[in-house]
């Protein structure tokens, strides 16, 4: 079985700007890169989970993702970074699907798809919705603490294993527990 890491894209991998799905407008978090780099380096493979509710609000569509995705990919490999997997959630708040975060639908499937074990991935995100999909799907979890989070409606699926204020300092706890 293999490891991995599970990280929402906005907010966490790259900066936060609504709807955005413009490759010429993407600035990945400080610390991006040798954070994906170091968990890459241990096994881990790197998967991105994210709601995508513009394709269902008419504001862009899957082609537009995809685009995206591919740019993503490119910028990472130019770090030798591997974009091993990336699943979005299409629907809006009102579908009540299974896919979108906090529900942990995609993460079951990626751990399917990829044979991943999910007692040994952690879910990274800046919002306690990540961390939930993390909880409910067995993984560990760590919140970015980075002003994104406004509801902070805790229970125990939204309790972080750890909260950190960057990338780098999540890649440090999940290092540390490994040894």
């Amino acid at each position: 079985m293999n490891k991995a890491i599970f990280i929402d894209k906005d907010g966490t991998l790259i900066e936060d700007v609504p709807y955005n799905v413009d490759p010429a407008r993407v600035r990945f978090e400080k610390y991006s890169f040798q954070s994906l780099s170091t968990l890459q380096q241990q096994g881990f493979y790197l998967i991105i989970i994210s709601n995508q509710p513009g394709i269902s609000l008419g504001y862009f569509n899957g082609e537009d993702l995809k685009k995206l995705e591919q740019k993503l990919k490119e910028l990472l490999l130019d770090k030798d970074i591997r974009l091993d997997g990336f699943y979005y959630c299409p629907h809006s708040p009102e579908d009540s699907c299974n896919c979108r975060k906090p529900k942990p639908g995609l993460i079951f499937k990626a751990a399917k798809d990829m044979e991943i074990d999910l007692s040994q991935s952690w879910m990274i995100g800046d919002i306690l919705n990540d961390v939930e999909a993390g909880r409910r799907s067995q993984c560990k979890t760590i919140l970015i603490d980075n002003g994104n989070e406004t509801e902070w409606t805790l229970n125990p699926y939204r309790m972080p294993h750890y909260i950190a204020k960057d990338l780098k300092e999540a890649a440090t706890f999940i290092m540390l527990d490994l040894e």
